[in-house]
């Protein structure tokens, strides 16, 4: 019994690492896919930055 704890306690732990690798992988796409959106499109890039210093100006902590 306890074995099969431990292989239960295994592969969870293989199945974070991998959850956690394929985060990472999808986070540095969708920053990629941000940077050429931003290229391709700069008067948009602008205005969402403008947007975006907006609201943190006007955010209360």
């Amino acid at each position: 019994m306890p074995d099969q704890e431990s292989r239960a306690d295994a592969s969870q732990r293989e199945t974070d690492a991998e959850r956690r690798r394929r985060r990472a992988q999808f986070l540095r796409d969708l920053a990629e896919a941000r940077e050429l959106r931003d290229r391709v499109q700069p008067r948009r890039a602008k205005t969402a930055r403008l947007r975006h210093a907006m609201r943190m100006r006007t955010f209360r902590w």
